[in-house]
């Protein structure tokens, strides 16, 4: 039994070892201005939402950005009857974000909730509400991009 013992201690302590030269240390990462680099990024993307601004939107998402927008039948009455077409075809945006958490230097997550106001065919406002779960990716620039979002017409309080 005190052979087991020994070769469980020896393990444990050879699995403890941490031999990743590439881990990011916290003290490296500057949090402060990461984050106000995320919101930077967030209040621009309301505001081109609002004024229209196709160019600007894409350049606040990755070249390979991947969106799942919530599913249920207002969500897709949005989408097939906006008077404005497009991956985002609404009139303006929201956002409150609840919890963004830097995984690196590079790489964030943005969970929160946002309400969506569209214009249909009929020309009535509709509000939308949903929450968001965003990745986020900092380009070498510096710039924070929207890399994939999942939406949920559940609304988390």
């Amino acid at each position: 039994m005190n052979k087991f013992r020994l070769v469980f201690l020896f393990l444990l302590i050879l699995s403890c070892k941490n031999d990743n030269q590439n881990v990011v240390q916290s003290n490296q990462v500057d949090y402060e201005a990461n984050l106000k680099g995320i919101e930077d990024t967030r209040q621009k993307f309301m505001q081109a939402v609002k004024d229209k601004d196709g160019e600007t939107i894409g350049k606040l998402v990755t070249n390979n950005v991947k969106t799942i927008g919530p599913g249920n039948y207002a969500w897709n009455d949005m989408y097939l009857n906006s008077s404005k077409q497009g991956p985002f075809p609404y009139d303006s945006i929201i956002m409150f974000p609840k919890e963004t958490i830097l995984v690196s230097d590079s790489i964030a997550y943005d969970f929160g909730n946002s309400n969506v106001y569209y214009t249909n065919k009929e020309g009535e406002a509709i509000e939308l509400r949903n929450t968001f779960l965003a990745i986020l990716k900092k380009g070498e620039d510096g710039i924070w991009r929207l890399h994939r979002e999942v939406a949920s017409s559940n609304f988390e309080n």
